[in-house]
């Protein structure tokens, strides 16, 4: 019985395989020397396409279904996940079902950093509860615990690559925040929020 492939069909199901086995080759390697550097107290177990390095002296928790990195979003191979709980008293959850893009960084020095579930995050997102150095000159080699306020992402966020959140956010449930935007206030739920800094743009339709 003759086959109903065609020869440009096959070479890209070929192509396809090849190009698959070249991203474990290539990445395999990456993410378990990541996974030897990484020294956190850590929690469930991500699913990694891309390297994570996950440090510091608090807890690190992730709910099923966690995914960290895709191909062939920007930055695959030249970045890694890096998710920081700073000290004995940070903590960082994400909740289960949410999806991490290329070069993620949280940072949770002294409290939280609350991501819930079903969330996307893209390219190249930071979170921070933290400014990490005092404002004042005489204070800039200092953090304190006082100065850190914890950030929540809530469930079915979608955060655009680019995004900063930082210290003492709330976002709401559903929000979407634009590519590039720096978030130092809370986000109400179900709107677009965007800029620098953020601001409510318009409601998501229901």
């Amino acid at each position: 019985m003759p086959s109903c492939m065609s020869p440009a069909f096959a070479a890209r199901k070929l192509r396809s395989k090849v190009a698959g086995l070249i991203l474990k080759l290539f990445q395999t390697p990456r993410i378990v020397v990541f996974q030897i550097l990484s020294r956190a107290e850590i929690r469930g177990k991500p699913i990694l396409f891309q390297p994570l390095q996950a440090v510091g002296a608090g807890v690190i928790e992730f709910m099923g279904g966690v995914k960290i990195g895709y191909f062939p979003s920007p930055r695959f191979f030249s970045t890694y996940a890096y998710i920081e709980a700073r000290t004995k008293c940070a903590k960082i959850v994400i909740g289960e079902g949410t999806f991490i893009n290329n070069g993620f960084s949280a940072i949770a020095e002294h409290t939280s950093i609350t991501i819930g579930r079903g969330v996307l995050i893209g390219v190249n997102v930071e979170i921070m509860d933290s400014d990490f150095h005092g404002l004042r000159v005489e204070d800039r080699g200092k953090s304190r615990p006082e100065w850190a306020r914890p950030v929540v992402i809530e469930d079915d966020v979608f955060l655009g690559s680019n995004v900063r959140v930082l210290k003492g956010v709330t976002i709401g449930r559903g929000a979407v925040v634009a590519n590039g935007s720096i978030v130092v206030s809370d986000v109400p739920p179900g709107v677009v929020a965007g800029g620098n800094p953020a601001r409510s743009i318009k409601a998501l339709p229901i």
